[in-house]
């Protein structure tokens, strides 16, 4: 078949990817930039074709720290035609240790000034375009002039404002998140073109509301591996490529969980929730702690409540309902989803180990009593959160899981007696 038989502009290996290319390509590449490329043009999907597309793109990298310092390195080095870099910082030497793109001599400058040089470094074609502020519901319409957007932000306000500004526009969202050792990966289309033959999915489907202020600390209070930055950053990139290339099958209702202590990946899958009315959705001005559905731009579904969510539960209300419990009122079940050899950081005594991967595949079930509460609990209160909806969505009535995970919990038993569990 030739490129014309599998449609314009469309390679056949590209159409068998199952996700249409998001970009056409561009005007045919200069000899210069066939040199530069010429490992690209070997990859069967990718190839000429798709290295026009990449030429051709404009992707908006949010966030010029960990995770965007990788992703700019390597969306310039793959030949991305524009990059649009928005953050509002200034690099601080603790920024080093993990955002790349960044040196010694940058520390005090503007964050997409030092990174616009990096990424002209690499390949001074590409226009870079700069964007020195922080995204609020007024700016967050930049958005609009880009094929993609890359979320590489640290706050849980500003990544649901990108969530719910890619939902209303219909653009493609590639997303991370990274925390002390672990890490997730994933794809998010809100609202994909009718006939791409893509279901819906966003990141208020896998975390349908931001977890209570203090309840999940930042890199900043719980550090983060520099090295893990790059792995899941160059992920990242990668994600971005095949959406603009179609090549491959991108992380579409699928997530990826990163232990790097052990080096595991585990996959979650993420089914996008059913449209909803949007009428009764009141708008709201976007905030640090409020991270509410961005005003003038609606999401797909509404701010979840504890009736579309996942109620959780403070470290200091699980104590005292286990203090309750013991004392012979309501018994409270602990569902511990993280790997075991997490155990060894503390456990909360009578805890039901079953790792997440195993819950979802539906063993371990057998352990959990019929009736009465569980609360689900894992590292940080990521993992049980998605535990806590997949046990839901089975019948289970009373679940809840625990905010901060066992970082909370442990700083619940220091306050309350002066040790570590």
């Amino acid at each position: 078949m030739t490129t014309d038989e599998a449609g314009p502009g469309l390679d056949p290996a590209a159409r068998a990817s199952g996700v249409p290319p998001l970009v056409e390509p561009g005007p045919p590449l200069s000899a210069s930039e066939v040199a530069r490329f010429s490992r690209h043009l070997l990859l069967p999907g990718l190839g000429e074709i798709g290295q026009r597309r990449l030429r051709n793109a404009r992707v908006c990298v949010v966030g010029a720290g960990g995770l965007g310092a990788p992703v700019l390195q390597y969306l310039a080095a793959a030949g991305v035609g524009t990059i649009g870099i928005v953050d509002s910082d200034v690099v601080e030497v603790s920024n080093l240790q993990r955002q790349v793109v960044h040196g010694t001599a940058d520390v005090g400058r503007s964050k997409v000034t030092s990174a616009a040089e990096a990424v002209a470094a690499i390949d001074p074609q590409i226009v870079v375009v700069l964007h020195a502020l922080r995204l609020t519901a007024e700016t967050v319409d930049l958005l609009l002039d880009y094929d993609l957007v890359v979320d590489g932000t640290d706050n849980f306000a500003t990544r649901y404002l990108v969530n719910d500004a890619c939902v209303d526009a219909g653009l493609p969202e590639v997303w991370g998140s990274v925390l002390r050792f672990d890490a997730q990966v994933s794809v998010f289309w809100g609202r994909p073109p009718a006939a791409s033959g893509v279901a819906p999915v966003q990141l208020r489907d896998l975390f349908p509301h931001p977890p209570e202020p203090g309840s999940v600390p930042s890199c900043a209070e719980a550090g983060v591996l520099g090295a893990l930055c790059g792995q899941v950053g160059s992920m990242m990139a990668t994600e971005a490529i095949k959406l603009i290339t179609g090549t491959g099958r991108p992380l579409l209702g699928r997530v990826l969980v990163l232990d790097a202590l052990e080096q595991r990946w585990t996959e979650l899958p993420l089914v996008g929730a059913a449209p909803v009315a949007l009428a009764a959705i009141t708008d709201t001005a976007i905030t640090d702690t409020a991270a509410a559905p961005l005003a003038g731009h609606r999401p797909a579904r509404p701010r979840a409540t504890v009736a579309d969510g996942v109620p959780t539960l403070s470290a200091g209300t699980l104590a005292r309902l286990l203090e309750a419990a013991a004392g012979g009122e309501v018994p409270v079940t602990v569902v511990d989803v993280r790997e075991v050899d997490e155990h060894v950081t503390g456990v909360i005594a009578g805890a039901v180990s079953i790792p997440l991967g195993e819950l979802l595949a539906g063993r371990g079930m057998g352990d959990l009593p019929t009736a009465g509460p569980l609360v689900v609990v894992c590292h940080a209160g990521l993992r049980s959160e998605v535990a806590a909806r997949f046990l839901i969505g089975t019948g289970y009535q009373d679940v809840s899981h625990l905010a901060g995970g066992m970082l909370a919990w442990r700083g619940q038993m220091i306050d309350a007696d002066g040790t570590t569990p």
